[in-house]
């Protein structure tokens, strides 16, 4: 009954989230060509509410992966320095004071997309030399590309200037304001390819989530198949982040949510996970533009303020157990 009124109450955010703004719209007017309810909803509205979709899928897609691969329930899409990168990317060409770069796309998102996949390339490099614990060690390598990261963007938060670094801060905080449909469309593509490819591996992955050395037993390379999907999910979280910034939380507590309402193997909580992490982000982000302020609050705010609680539960809870 509980999952039926979860499932019922996400889908109903999402058919009334384009609804939602800080200017009203006349359902009658929504379908009439020439009007302004019209170019509100079709250009502004459905496309983020779609982009919010794909990108609450790609993350908690991420997160059940990283989770089940590392056989950590803290892990986060983030944890490999992918997000860190993009950011420093970001925060390189802000400090340059770059505009549209090629084809109309912006320095920001471009620089940001380098960055992280900067941070993938350089994983897979020093993953050759990792022999033993290739988990832990791969995890130490991401942890430790993070720090330098952070250290990186310190240097130019100190070098830039007051609106730079508030360009900057409002980026590290996430959004999904975008407009036309040249980024739901790219998301929505890249979200189905990483839920086609964890699918196509989900008897792999759910092997790997039990133990590597049983995995190999039953064939599985698991270096192989490992590196593979680390690479695909860093791609979708590499364009994601460069896109909308980092979000957080998302990716940590959506894999937890599903996992309590279905007892049921990673394998089969894969569709799951994925619809559910779109409806969820949809839900934050009508939050997000339902209260009525000056500007509009970052998504990173709103999914801190629900994540935080979840994320002390879960350390609490594991500390019990």
């Amino acid at each position: 009954m509980i999952r039926f009124f979860i499932w019922t109450f996400l889908l109903f955010v999402l058919l009334v989230s384009g609804f939602v703004g800080a200017i009203y719209l006349d359902f009658s007017e929504v379908f009439k060509n020439d009007t302004l309810a019209h170019s509100i909803f079709f250009e502004l509205r459905l496309p983020r509410v779609i982009f919010a979709f794909a990108a609450g899928a790609i993350l908690s897609l991420c997160g059940l992966l990283y989770q089940s691969l590392f056989r950590n329930a803290l892990m986060t899409p983030y944890t490999l320095g992918v997000s860190s990168g993009a950011i420093l990317g970001a925060g390189i060409a802000i400090k340059l004071g770059l505009g549209s770069l090629a084809f109309g796309i912006a320095s920001i998102s471009l620089f940001g997309f380098f960055g992280a996949m900067l941070s993938v390339l350089l994983l897979l490099y020093l993953a050759r030399f990792l022999k033993h614990s290739h988990f832990e060690s791969l995890l130490l390598l991401g942890i430790a590309l993070s720090l330098f990261y952070t250290s990186a963007l310190m240097i130019i938060f100190y070098l830039g200037s007051a609106l730079q670094n508030d360009m900057l801060l409002r980026f590290s905080m996430g959004s999904l304001s975008i407009i036309g449909w040249v980024h739901p469309v790219t998301l929505s593509i890249i979200a189905i390819f990483l839920f086609v490819s964890i699918f196509a591996y989900r008897h792999e992955l759910q092997l790997l989530s039990i133990s590597d050395e049983g995995a190999k037993l039953r064939g599985v390379d698991t270096k192989k198949v490992t590196l593979l999907l680390l690479l695909i999910s860093s791609f979708a979280i590499g364009v994601l982040v460069s896109v909308s910034g980092p979000i957080g939380f998302v990716g940590l507590i959506v894999p937890h949510i599903v996992a309590k309402l279905y007892k049921e193997p990673i394998n089969k909580r894969i569709t799951k996970t994925a619809l559910f992490g779109g409806f969820f982000l949809v839900f934050c982000d009508t939050i997000t533009r339902a209260i009525p302020s000056q500007s509009e609050l970052p998504i990173g705010i709103i999914t801190a303020l629900i994540g935080g609680p979840f994320f002390i539960y879960l350390i609490i809870s594991r500390s019990k157990g």
